[in-house]
């Protein structure tokens, strides 16, 4: 008998069948506190994107032309407000696939009253193809994405060439792809990606990696982190024209 052809993935797994697919995460899907619960289901409507929506315009998104910074994987959301908080005169999207991070992310944008934030509850790879307009960012921000640090798991990291590509056509011109990680392997891996990717210059004056920015908040984690000892790497490389 002729194997079917399934038509789509959900086609496939409704039949019980196993289609891989790339993803830009891995799902740890915590339990929602009720405070997380209540700012989606409150804010959602002023806050939230949703992927089915499509492509979106920025410009009607926030009601301005300013310029818009996108944040991959933010965790609970944390530095994103208080960015956003910060730099009233630049527009914030953010990406979490983890709908407890992204409630408390939207808990903290109402308490301190931050009005130029939007996030996704999404698979970033899957935002970046079917919402964000090739040349709408100005900035691209991946901090602390998951190391893999098994060598065998590497393959799994978030940056690659593909991706680092995908990025470009995203960015304005002279738009900057800021990347941090606190795994000296994954801050290497990262910088021979980027100094092999064609349509980017590094930021860095040792063309390796750049100071960390005041711009991106020193986290509780980082700050115990250097008193330990433990390093941050920091790369920041801008779109050629």
């Amino acid at each position: 008998m002729t194997e079917k052809t399934h038509k789509t993935i959900e086609q496939a797994e409704q039949e019980g069948k196993y289609i891989r697919k790339v993803r830009s995460f891995v799902k740890r899907e915590g339990r929602l506190t009720k405070n997380q619960e209540r700012a989606i289901n409150d804010h959602w409507q002023e806050m939230g994107l949703n992927h089915s929506d499509g492509v979106i315009d920025s410009q009607v998104l926030f009601a301005n032309d300013n310029p818009v910074v996108l944040e991959i994987g933010f965790g609970m959301g944390k530095s994103l407000v208080e960015m956003a908080e910060a730099s009233p005169e630049l527009n914030f999207i953010g990406i979490e696939v983890h709908k407890p991070g992204v409630g408390a992310c939207i808990s903290s944008a109402i308490d301190a009253g931050v009005k130029n934030l939007k996030v996704y509850e999404h698979d970033a790879i899957e935002i970046l193809a079917d919402c964000i307009p090739d040349g709408m960012l100005t900035t691209v921000q991946l901090f602390f994405p998951d190391p893999w640090h098994k060598k065998k798991h590497h393959k799994r990291r978030i940056v690659s060439t593909v991706f680092v590509e995908t990025i470009r056509q995203k960015l304005k011109v002279d738009g900057v792809f800021h990347m941090a990680t606190d795994w000296e392997n994954y801050a290497e891996c990262m910088l021979e990606d980027m100094q092999s990717a064609e349509g980017y210059n590094n930021v860095s004056e040792t063309n390796d990696y750049v100071p960390r920015p005041d711009s991106r908040p020193l986290t509780k984690f980082e700050n115990r982190g250097q008193r330990l000892g433990h390093g941050v790497w920091d790369l920041q490389f801008a779109k050629k024209a």
